[in-house]
């Protein structure tokens, strides 16, 4: 039997600083009154206005909903929809970091094909109109979101993070401006980073990697590592903030042809369930869920260990390698575990029969190269709560690392 893959990406993708100034030429031409989501802090930035500009200058028109203001729920797709149906839109532009980018992902499709999006969940319900025309424009260096086919929306009324998948989520167009990452905080910077790091890990190891996205993926991981400690340490560090804008583009060209595994499928019910930022969740996992995995993934994760040194070493040394570098690159950017980031344990144990049934009906874990059963998800969760990124590896000043 013949076997075979799959590569999607957006139609267009525009990389490099000043990229931004083709938003309204790539917006316009595919309609006239583009819907700008986005959110207070891309205005106050000056962001949104710019984006207006560029819009009417090629002799379109702008209505803007800000009301993304955390990560995306389903009243932020239900209002942006209202907006763009009340004002005769037919072009989105989305302006911001993931969540800005997800929310624009639904209310293109749905603009489209109507429903509720958790309709589309599991394929319950496939998108076959066309979608509007999505502009994704990311301000951070993370989510890919820019260049993947998924979407991922909380359902206020159960507090699950759905996470959606369907070749309708895909923009038609993104555009990487590594310039607009520089107004990044430092906790951002890092939330953003160690997500996209997991997309491009788990994206590797994954059960449904394939040639084109192995390429993507090591690729991704080459630009992140050596670069994400300096623009966490100084923001305008321009060549690392566009490795950095890089490698979250190749991250996510990879995990959404690729899949993601298991780190994923226990970090969305974290963050549905105690707000914690999505890429924090993934980092406080990554650690203890590739100890987990290792032994079914030694070779691949021994192509990681030897990015991070070139010394000679075994697979099993690499890989462990590998996982030792990330617990120390977990310390630097001051990662903490669920214990630390102020999780009261009674109420994470108590959620955690929730959060482990969750993460098996999310698909996800069922990419990692060792599908976990239930009761081993339960344990990890357990492991994870207090886990300690404690690595014996150097800094480089020299000093061993402390326990967290």
């Amino acid at each position: 039997m013949n076997t075979f893959s799959v590569l999607r990406t957006p139609k267009t993708i525009i990389y490099g600083r000043n990229s931004f100034q083709k938003a309204g030429l790539e917006s316009t031409q595919y309609g006239k009154k583009v819907l700008i989501i986005s959110d207070t802090i891309m205005k106050d930035l000056g962001y949104v206005k710019e984006a207006e500009k560029l819009i009417h200058e090629c002799g379109g028109e702008s209505s803007v909903y800000l009301g993304v203001v955390s990560e995306p729920t389903d009243l932020f797709v239900h209002e942006a929809l209202e907006q763009f149906e009340k004002d005769n839109c037919d072009v989105i532009m989305a302006l911001g970091g993931g969540s800005c980018i997800d929310t624009a992902k639904a209310v293109a499709v749905l603009a489209a094909n109507g429903g509720y999006i958790g309709d589309y969940m599991g394929g319950k319900k496939i998108a076959d109109q066309a979608p509007i025309p999505l502009i994704a424009i990311p301000t951070t260096a993370g989510t890919g979101s820019e260049a993947t086919d998924v979407t991922i929306i909380t359902n206020t009324n159960n507090d699950v993070k759905m996470m959606i998948k369907q070749p309708a989520f895909m923009p038609a167009c993104a555009i990487i401006d590594p310039i607009l990452t520089i107004s990044s905080p430092k906790q951002i910077t890092a939330a953003t980073g160690i997500d996209a790091l997991s997309h491009a890990l788990e994206a590797y190891i994954s059960r449904k990697a394939h040639p084109m996205t192995d390429m993507l993926a090591l690729s991704a991981i080459k630009n992140i590592l050596p670069h994400m400690r300096n623009v966490y340490e100084d923001g305008h560090h321009m060549q690392s903030r566009e490795a950095m804008s890089l490698g979250s583009l190749q991250g996510g060209m990879a995990f959404s042809n690729a899949s993601v595994c298991l780190v994923h499928g226990m970090s969305r019910p974290i963050g549905a369930l105690f707000h914690v930022p999505h890429g924090i969740s993934n980092a406080m996992l990554l650690p203890a869920v590739l100890e987990f995995s290792m032994d079914h993934c030694i070779e691949r994760l021994a192509d990681v260990g030897r990015i991070f040194s070139e010394d000679k070493m075994s697979d099993k040394e690499a890989a462990q390698h590998a996982i030792d570098e990330i617990k120390a690159l977990c310390q630097e950017l001051n990662i903490p575990n669920l214990k630390g980031w102020g999780i009261h344990q009674q109420a994470f144990e108590k959620a955690i029969p929730k959060m482990a049934y969750d993460a098996i009906a999310s698909g996800s874990p069922g990419n990692n190269p060792k599908v976990p059963t239930l009761e081993e998800i339960t344990e990890l969760y357990k492991q994870s709560y207090t886990y300690s990124f404690h690595s014996t590896k150097l800094a480089a000043g020299g000093e061993k690392y402390e326990n967290n």
